[in-house]
């Protein structure tokens, strides 16, 4: 079917209907252009989602990192992240393959059906001038036509008429013959005329008209064809991220299956252990029995007058004093010594124990003076729990070079951590070397390609980093090993019971560099020059130990070898001498002893031989 022949007479109708068409396309336009920002808008919603729960760089959340369902959840993010990217492809996509497209095709066909009417109006009004012109020529002959018709009938008259003179007739014969002159050549025109419409009008309607109508429909149907293929174009664009977004989807379910809640679980273990080993059964204490007990003149209590409080001041409840630690515990904390045991001698000989520099000397002061002085102080701790192992930390937000504030386990990670860091950046500065050097042999054997001496300088500077490197790798490697030589094997469950008071959170007070040389395990030890300060009467304190019973009796021992007990605690011993266990080795290197009601103290486990008497009660075994 062709506008041309069928639709020759609705050039107005086929004027509208293509103005329509176009609008429909501007339409559809528009509306790739909103889906268009919807995607964008979207990808970016899902970006800005995607960024506010990622980890953040020196976060408690890139701790979490390390656990698999945190990785999941991340590994969701980057995933989204790029299910987000796959929307930007779909609005640039559409905007350039669909909306720029056909705005610019619509552009054209506004164009061309613009010229193509204008053709068609130029060809209407060429035929409505050929028109007029034959109307003209038509109205010309016929009234020719009348006037020759009444020149005839008025010579008619004049000749039959006897009163007329023969010039008047002659003259009205004359006049008649000139207008059926004019009348024979106004037919003459009328005929060329009309043969010039006639043709005209068959080019118009059968030639120009079907011509222009027949472009016109090339056009609409061109309209319609390229909407369909920008449809099927619109439906492939959301197709070709399908595969990508399907494998975004595969990155979430793969995810999501990667997540391993027994390796969670061992990981909290890492994180959190302590190194040390759950405390044993707590001694049954008779306080039926008054303390009947005295100590040597080392010992806490050889200075009881100087810590008497004044009998009018009414003591306090102990249960407030010491809420995690009982008294005769504390009693063994404050006297025990804060050095390591001496090695035994190589002989048995007392000349060659030469027992004063075995464990640094200390400047002696009466023990009552450092109580009175510890109880009175301002108190900076939350937890007496530290006092257990000797140690309270240090200042919170001051974090010790050698990691001395955390527990044996965890201090052992940090510093394998600060290890691996450093020998990577050792590892760094030596490639960067190496190439260097490559490059100053390539520049001493082809002088043009650069000048040696440009990089002679920085090859100082890394050797210079290099060694520092290197010095900082040897001491964090030195701890690290005196840490590990510290820690007992993996499946050694005697331990000494010092972990129930071990507080990880508690808000450190003092710097433990100086003893933690002397600790037992490495760490949690305090200088002896720093005490802790808790605000306490001495009256509290000596109210507590008042009636403190004496500690039990649990085995018995012989002295390998003589020691001369010069530190505050300790008891001096003679090889051979027999005495009681009242207190044994409990991982420090320290055996507490007493030689009658009088005299009791610690001595080097190493100098003793102990006998423990099992049914004895608080006799334990510890490593």
């Amino acid at each position: 079917m062709s506008w041309g022949t069928e639709l020759w007479d609705q050039f107005d109708n086929l004027e509208k209907h293509t103005q329509w068409g176009i609008e429909v396309l501007e339409k559809y336009i528009k509306f790739v252009k909103e889906r268009a920002e919807i995607e964008i808008n979207y990808a970016k919603q899902l970006r800005n989602l995607s960024k506010k729960y990622q980890t953040k760089k020196n976060s408690k959340e890139e701790e979490e990192s390390k656990y698999t369902s945190c990785k999941a959840f991340q590994n969701t993010m980057n995933e989204m992240n790029d299910y987000a990217g796959q929307h930007e492809v779909i609005s640039e996509n559409m905007t350039s393959m669909i909306m720029a497209e056909l705005t610019r095709f619509v552009q054209e066909l506004k164009q061309e059906r613009k010229s193509h009417f204008h053709e068609g109006r130029k060809a209407q009004q060429h035929i409505e001038t050929c028109w007029k012109q034959l109307e003209s020529s038509k109205r010309r002959f016929e009234r020719d036509c009348k006037e020759a018709d009444r020149a005839q009938q008025y010579f008619e008259r004049m000749d039959a008429d006897i009163n007329v003179t023969k010039a008047d007739v002659e003259k009205a014969r004359q006049q008649a013959q000139i207008r059926h002159q004019m009348a024979d050549d106004s037919k003459g025109d009328y005929s060329s005329v009309l043969q010039k419409f006639n043709h005209e009008q068959q080019e118009h309607y059968h030639t120009h008209i079907p011509t222009i109508f027949q472009k016109l429909q090339d056009l609409e149907e061109r309209r319609i064809t390229r909407l369909g293929d920008s449809l099927k174009t619109y439906a492939e664009i959301d197709r070709q991220v399908i595969p990508i977004i399907g494998k975004c989807l595969d990155g979430i379910t793969k995810a999501a299956e990667s997540i391993n809640s027994k390796q969670d679980s061992q990981t909290v273990v890492e994180s959190f252990k302590s190194g040390f080993e759950p405390p044993g059964d707590i001694d049954f204490e008779d306080f039926t029995q008054s303390m009947k007990r005295t100590v040597s003149d080392t010992s806490l209590t050889n200075n009881r007058a100087d810590v008497k409080s004044d009998p009018k001041t009414p003591g306090k409840s102990r249960g407030k004093l010491w809420p995690f630690i009982k008294k005769n515990k504390l009693m063994s904390l404050l006297t025990s010594p804060h050095q390591p045991p001496p090695p035994p001698p190589a002989s048995a000989s007392p000349s060659a124990v030469p027992n004063g520099p075995q464990s640094p000397k200390q400047q002696k002061e009466p023990l009552s003076h450092r109580l009175n002085d510890f109880m009175t102080s301002k108190p900076k701790i939350h937890c007496f729990r530290s006092l257990k192992r000797g140690c309270f930390g240090f200042h919170q937000g001051a974090t010790p070079e050698d990691f001395s504030n955390l527990p044996p386990e965890q201090r052992r990670k940090k510093l394998q951590q600060k290890v691996d860091e450093l020998n990577k950046d050792l590892q760094k500065e030596i490639d960067q070397r190496d190439a260097l050097t490559k490059m100053k042999d390539v520049y001493m054997k082809n002088p043009q390609m650069g000048d040696p001496a440009s990089v002679a300088q920085k090859l100082i500077e890394i050797g210079s980093n290099i060694e520092k490197l290197r010095v900082e790798v040897q001491k964090f490697e030195g701890w690290l090993a005196e840490v590990e030589g510290r820690l007992p094997a993996r499946n050694d469950n005697s331990r000494r019971q010092s972990a129930l008071y071990e507080t990880q959170n508690t808000a450190p007070v003092n710097n433990c560099a100086q003893d933690r040389e002397s600790s037992p395990d490495g760490s949690y030890t305090e200088d002896q020059s720093q005490e802790t300060e808790v605000k306490v009467t001495p009256t509290e304190f000596d109210d507590d130990f008042d009636d403190e019973e004496p500690l039990s009796t649990i085995g018995s021992c012989k002295a390998l070898y003589p020691f001369d007990g010069e530190n505050e605690g300790t008891i001096s011993v003679a090889e051979g001498e027999i005495l009681n266990v009242i207190e044994e080795d409990k991982g420090d290197g320290w055996t507490r002893i007493r030689r009658n009601e009088e005299e009791e103290g610690y001595v080097p486990t190493s100098y003793i031989e102990v006998y423990l008497d099992k049914t004895a009660k608080g006799a334990k075994t510890y490593i």
